[in-house]
């Protein structure tokens, strides 16, 4: 995620103020949070407005089915209206956001017998074992590469390839930009772990793309 603000949010988090985007955006999470505490009238609103489509997205290609996802969209800000007193602003709004969403299709996975994400699609015990790689000096990283690909169509229709465990995490870096320690608190993850499936993701999603002529040469 950029750390410049949105100004419909910021506007009616801080009407007539200016600051550094890094300090807003501080400020804007500690000022959600008390927002959230008092239940002020309207920001819930602002919120949907400003989250609705990236949460929505990040269901679709966890579930990968459009009523589900919506069914659990719905329940997600009946939970952030229901707890937000929860949410102290100490890590980004998102990262709170995306681990509701992630605990309420756990929650439902449940109720058929299965305990979680990874009990659902781990397709192998040795999958997330953590894998030391280097990348050589002044070249981009795997994550650079995919960070700079065109076509999203086309890479969304990659990402559908894969597993749910390895595409949530290149969803959460790559599309909705959280860092590594912050996707580690959404997916309840070790770091190592998470670094783990970025990697493997990024290795499974590369000869789909080169399949394709038009990323061929971006990979």
């Amino acid at each position: 995620m950029s750390t410049q603000s949105i100004p419909s949010l910021s506007a009616f988090l801080f009407p007539g103020t200016a600051a550094s985007a890094d300090d807003l955006l501080r400020k804007e999470n500690l000022a959600i949070a008390a927002g959230l505490k008092r239940q002020s009238a309207g920001l819930l609103e602002e919120l949907i407005a400003r989250y609705q489509h990236r949460l929505l997205r990040y269901l679709l290609y966890l579930t990968s089915n459009r009523d589900q996802a919506e069914d659990l969209f719905q329940e997600v800000w009946m939970r952030v209206l229901v707890r937000g007193s929860q949410y102290n602003g100490q890590a980004r709004f998102e990262t709170w956001l995306f681990t509701i969403a992630r605990n309420l299709l756990i929650d439902q996975r449940r109720k058929r017998t299965m305990n979680s994400l990874d009990e659902l699609f781990e397709t192998g015990g040795d999958d997330d074992r953590p894998m030391a790689f280097e990348i050589a000096d002044g070249e981009p990283s795997p994550f650079d590469q995919f960070a700079n690909l065109e076509n999203r169509e086309r890479i969304a229709a990659a990402l559908l390839e894969l597993d749910t465990l390895h595409r949530e995490v290149l969803i959460l870096r790559f599309h909705e930009e959280l860092s590594l320690d912050e996707i580690a608190k959404v997916t309840k993850a070790p770091l190592s772990t998470v670094k783990s499936r970025l990697y493997r993701g990024l290795v499974m999603i590369r000869p789909k793309l080169e399949t394709q002529p038009i990323l061929a040469e971006a990979v």
